[in-house]
């Protein structure tokens, strides 16, 4: 299956960056105007490629206008149409645009879609321009090789931009009026969240809204220390005793040390809660620095490790990622790999991950002032630096795996909330769509 386009534009170098790679609810559209600069092309023609975010809002859709605006500089010839996507729907959109046959030329995808798309046949194969670009070799080795490892045909459909972890932020100068040190186990987490909540204060806010299954599991896996995310036989461990006993108690907070509203926040609502001084704690991950930078003083926020897991060490998601992909049916696939390289290029990395708090691929960035001396990412290398930190492996590869988390575990986690749902049976009923999935898988391709 190829896709057509009916329209063009819908209007530091350490183990920690291998590690990792086995590891905003606004839109916008814009384009900026070229002006005179290197020609970029073959010809004086001017040729227009459409780009889409994934996570577009305040914070970002900025940083993607100067990248842009940068690039047409240095490409006369080339201009760049900027869609930006809400994040809780840019996979629902993109997903009607394949189906539509009404794809742009390029966009942001998370590593978690590429399985998805590739079966789907959506994205076009990167090996070749990879492997003659300028990138081969700065570019994280292992988030390629995870990048093609997820998917069933082998082939390259993203090229990663930059790199998260997921990490707890808290309010360092109400730790220390109210005499606790930050959290180091779950037991001293639990402890730390009821410690916090005040009658002015939530100890703690949770992500009941969307993307919540996807925080979810991060903190079950840091909890429990299991590393296989579907076992050989095809079972789920998502349902495991450990995990039950986990949310039993993380559930527990809710009402308790929570706001009422944490049931339906999503992810800028969740942030808010903590940035606006409502609440001492949120997990999230580093990708939120932005907004607390801009919502707080520097001493008012601070990263820490999710706590160890029961086996004493600490696990994390591997491939958490987000990369550039070219839709196969693009009209302009040179330009949009042209495009690709200067995303991905030594300034384009660093003002992007700087400006939002990640960590860069490109290892030219890498030595950079402002790496070495972000608090929040030297919390990231020393967990992935951690020569006993653990990575699980979610199962990308299977093709709905992201809509088993966005339209059955998310709702079912408001189910939970609510008390109209236990955990045991919350926990089952995830574990079984997982199961029925790799069945599914394993006879498909197997």
């Amino acid at each position: 299956m190829m896709l057509s386009r009916k329209t063009k534009g819908l209007g530091i170098t350490l183990a920690s960056a291998i590690l990792l790679a086995a590891c905003g609810n606004s839109t916008a559209d814009s384009s900026s105007d070229s002006s005179a600069g290197n020609t970029g092309g073959d010809s004086s023609e001017v040729v227009t490629i459409s780009f889409w975010d994934e996570n577009a809002g305040p914070e970002r859709t900025p940083i993607w206008e100067n990248i842009i605006e940068r690039f047409e500089e240095e490409n006369e010839n080339i201009k760049v149409e900027y869609f930006g996507l809400p994040k809780d729907d840019a996979k629902s959109k993109i997903d009607a645009a394949i189906a539509a046959e009404d794809v742009p030329d390029v966009a942001s995808i998370q590593t978690s879609w590429l399985p998805e798309y590739s079966i789907r046949e959506a994205f076009l194969p990167l090996d070749d321009y990879f492997a003659d670009s300028e990138l081969n070799g700065k570019i994280n080795q292992g988030t390629i090789d995870f990048n093609k490892k997820i998917v069933n045909d082998g082939n390259l459909y993203g090229i990663p931009y930059t790199q998260n972890l997921d990490v707890i932020w808290i309010r360092p100068d109400l730790f220390a009026e109210a005499g606790i040190e930050a959290p180091e186990s779950w037991d001293d987490f639990f402890s730390a969240v009821d410690t916090m909540t005040t009658d002015d204060m939530y100890g703690y806010t949770i992500r009941g809204g969307a993307g919540g299954s996807l925080q979810l599991q991060r903190l079950m896996y840091a909890y429990s220390g299991i590393t296989e995310y579907v076992t050989e036989d095809g079972k789920a461990t998502v349902n495991d005793p450990a995990h039950k006993e986990f949310l039993e108690k993380y559930f527990a907070l809710y009402l308790n040390n929570t706001p009422q509203s944490d049931i339906t926040n999503g992810y800028k609502e969740m942030v808010a809660t903590f940035d606006t001084g409502k609440a001492a704690m949120v997990h999230h991950n580093i990708g939120s620095y932005g907004e607390h930078s801009k919502a707080l003083e520097p001493e008012q926020f601070e990263a820490i490790p999710l706590p160890v897991s029961e086996e004493g060490n600490y696990v994390a998601e591997g491939g958490n990622t987000i990369g550039i992909s070219i839709f196969a049916a693009s009209e302009h696939p040179e330009e949009a790999f042209k495009f690709l390289e200067f995303v991905n290029n030594a300034e384009s990395q660093s003002n992007w991950n700087q400006a939002i708090g990640q960590i860069p691929t490109n290892s030219d960035v890498m030595e950079e002032e402002w790496i070495q001396d972000a608090q929040h990412l030297s919390v990231a290398f020393s967990v992935y630096d951690d020569e006993n930190t653990a990575l699980y492996e979610p199962p990308f590869y299977l093709p709905d795996y992201r809509s088993i988390l966005d339209n059955k575990v998310d709702p079912a986690i408001q189910s939970v909330m609510a008390g109209e749902k236990s955990v045991e049976d919350f926990l089952n009923e995830w574990a079984e769509a997982i199961e029925a999935s790799a069945a599914k898988y394993a006879e498909a391709f197997n």
